[in-house]
């Protein structure tokens, strides 16, 4: 079995929906909203064996979650304090900060999946498709 294709662009249509939403928000309350449908989903597919997708959407919706925070950071300045609290050293935290280059780039970019890595999403509470996935198949 796997996943329609319309089934992940509906999927993918309604967390942009929230990704549009999540500007305004806290990280932890868009988190909170993204996890309640990220479970579900994964749960009504847990019988599908394509981990591909799973791992895919899971990437693919840390990136969002980097560029809304990228987004709220606004200035340079603050955004290399942030980057620095997360862990960067300050002369990259500064380049970084100052690159000029838009929000989806930098979400994509090895500063910020170094300072927001997996883990630091996993502390906030989002829910991991594949982890969910793995979590659920032991149980079977």
């Amino acid at each position: 079995m796997k996943v329609a294709d319309k089934s992940l662009e509906r999927l993918k249509s309604t967390l942009k929906l929230e990704f549009r939403k999540g500007r305004g928000r806290k990280i932890y309350q868009a988190v909170e909203i993204l996890s309640r449908k990220l479970r579900g989903w994964v749960n009504y597919f847990r019988h599908a064996d394509v981990k591909g997708v799973f791992e895919q959407l899971d990437g693919w919706i840390r990136r969002h979650l980097r560029k809304i925070l990228w987004r709220q950071w606004k200035q340079p300045f603050t955004r290399a304090k942030m980057l620095m609290r997360l862990g960067l050293p300050e002369e990259r935290a500064w380049r970084s900060a100052t690159n000029g280059r838009g929000p989806w780039w930098n979400s994509g970019a090895p500063h910020l999946n170094q300072a927001l890595s997996k883990k630091v999403f996993d502390r906030i509470g989002l829910v991991s498709l594949m982890g969910q996935y793995h979590r659920l198949k032991c149980m079977t």
